[in-house]
């Protein structure tokens, strides 16, 4: 127990020791530089502005979360669902996957104003389009899982007249979870990103507005160290949601997949 938590200390330290060293350096050369805190800020300013600047942020970040939450959620039903129905027939696999790559070719950007044409701007669009591109990654490594399944497994299942839905479900949905999650890795940082070029396209004024939104106001306004604060929000917020699926993902598999699994 011991020797693990010196592990996790050990891994946690270097990581930290770089952090320091690149904010006290980074602190150091702007101060003697004397570069202006609109074209650069010391890391104080951006901390200054973040407190000044806190309910503001907070409400911005709150919205952010929500939006990215909600598109993250509609993409993993959406993408584990039609990815089982894809798995189920090869037929609608060669129907549908084709206009799925076409979807993740299109740039968000060229797609975000079309929703917002169809749904109109504020919320609605803005979790239509963290959805969008958060979309693509769930259904193509749930549709890769489920079809990787072992052969002579299968063989078995049917060999006990299991139907088409128990195979399904009891094989080859438990055998795809490693995939789904690394889906969900990749999704849920995805959905934030979608959320915040939504707020730029689709964001609402006032306290409403999201962190894209907010970062659209500071730019327009040369508040550069609230600028690099909201960039460095939405960073935090991208890897707090990526911790929660790992730890999710370790949660699930850590008892039977090698990929979770603590090595010696």
């Amino acid at each position: 127990m011991k020797t693990k938590f010196y592990d996790r200390l050990k891994k946690a330290f270097l990581p930290l020791i770089a952090f320091i060293f690149f904010v006290s350096l980074w602190q150091g050369i702007v101060s003697l530089i004397g570069v202006p805190h609109y074209i650069l800020p010391k890391p104080t300013d951006i901390v200054d502005a973040a407190v000044k600047n806190w309910s503001l942020l907070s409400s911005a970040l709150l919205t952010t979360i929500i939006e990215s939450v909600l598109g993250f959620i509609f993409s993993v039903i959406g993408g584990i669902g039609v990815a089982v129905l894809m798995a189920s027939s090869k037929w609608v696999e060669r129907s549908l996957y084709p206009y799925a790559i076409i979807l993740q070719t299109i740039p968000v950007v060229a797609i975000a104003p079309i929703i917002v044409i169809w749904f109109g701007s504020g919320m609605k669009a803005i979790i239509i389009i963290a959805f969008t591109i958060g979309f693509f990654p769930m259904l193509s490594n749930t549709l890769i899982g489920l079809n990787a399944t072992d052969h002579n497994m299968k063989n078995l299942f049917y060999l006990y007249n299991a139907s088409k839905w128990q195979v399904m479900w009891k094989l080859r949905f438990p055998a795809a979870l490693p995939y789904i999650i690394a889906g969900a890795k990749i999704s849920c940082t995805l959905a934030v990103v979608g959320a915040i070029v939504g707020e730029y396209i689709a964001g609402v004024g006032g306290g409403a507005g999201g962190l894209g939104y907010a970062i659209t106001v500071a730019a327009s306004r040369l508040q550069t160290p609230y600028l690099f604060a909201l960039g460095l929000s939405a960073a935090v917020l991208g890897v707090t949601f990526f911790l929660i699926v790992s730890y999710l993902s370790k949660l699930f598999l850590s008892s039977w997949h090698e990929s979770e699994m603590e090595s010696e």
